[in-house]
């Protein structure tokens, strides 16, 4: 079981990973921050390890009492919630922070994997956490990112996935001008690259669903792919459209690919 720290003011020591907001330099220590007692539970099930807990005082006996249990020998700091707000710096609606030791990014993949989504260069982190949530819902076994992608283990980005980024297998897999496209393609992956163009195929496309293995590219929010990128995939596809609307949010795009190009078996 956790130890219970009250805390009276802001400079108690161990409570640097909740003031500090420059998330890179967390991730330079080997930490990341994760919030809200059910995604603390989905991490601490994913095998990631608390280093402390920061709890407003009724969640310690309350929705977190399981969490305090489960953590071991680890501080569990305590204060009402003023205190906590000035801590952090915003208001914790969901009452519970865990600082968490990260894991090795060189993720071994699934023995067998026949969808994966392949992030270029995307940096919102509300976009990133909706991707990883769909991603899990929707069948999805990996998620690739280039280097210049936002971490998944992010604050907002965990948060939006509701933790599905601890379920979801993910790897970083070099900058997206590496020639990325040609090495998923040897590994036989059918290469999809999601762009607006005039030589686009449907997502309805018999061969995307048919595809043993096939991988989804999506690129940045505002330029999309790299051209390059686009030229090496197999395919290039669209989401039909309607009223006009030419294209839509990233996620949301990201979460009708994997509905639609879902693995439906051989």
């Amino acid at each position: 079981m956790g130890r219970i720290v009250r805390i009276n003011d802001l400079d108690t020591e161990g409570l640097a990973p909740y003031r500090d907001t420059a998330e890179l330099s967390l991730k330079a220590q080997g930490l990341f921050v994760a919030e809200s007692p059910k995604v603390i539970r989905t991490a601490l099930d994913a095998g990631y390890e608390a280093v402390s807990l920061l709890s407003d005082e009724k969640y310690i006996t309350g929705q977190a009492a399981d969490i305090v249990e489960r953590v071991g020998d680890v501080p569990v700091y305590s204060a009402g919630k003023k205190l906590l707000e000035e801590i952090t710096g915003f208001k914790l609606t969901q009452g519970v922070l865990c600082a968490m030791k990260r894991k090795s990014e060189d993720t071994a993949l699934p023995a067998e994997v026949h969808r994966v989504a392949v992030l270029e260069d995307i940096m919102n982190q509300t976009n990133m956490g909706a991707i990883f949530r769909s991603a899990a819902a929707l069948g999805v076994d990996a998620v690739l990112l280039t280097d210049g992608c936002s971490d998944p283990l992010f604050r907002r980005t965990i948060r939006v996935s509701m933790g599905t980024v601890f379920q979801v297998p993910w790897r970083f897999i070099g900058k997206s001008d590496s020639g990325y496209i040609g090495r998923l393609k040897e590994e036989g992956f059918l290469t999809a690259a999601m762009a607006l163009r005039a030589d686009t195929v449907s997502i309805e496309d018999e061969r995307l669903k048919r595809a043993e293995k096939l991988a989804i590219v999506l690129g940045t929010e505002g330029d999309g792919l790299k051209t390059t990128t686009i030229e090496e995939c197999d395919m290039t596809i669209k989401i039909p459209m309607a009223h006009g609307v030419d294209s839509l949010n990233v996620a949301a795009a990201g979460a009708v690919a994997f509905w639609e190009m879902r693995y439906r078996g051989v």
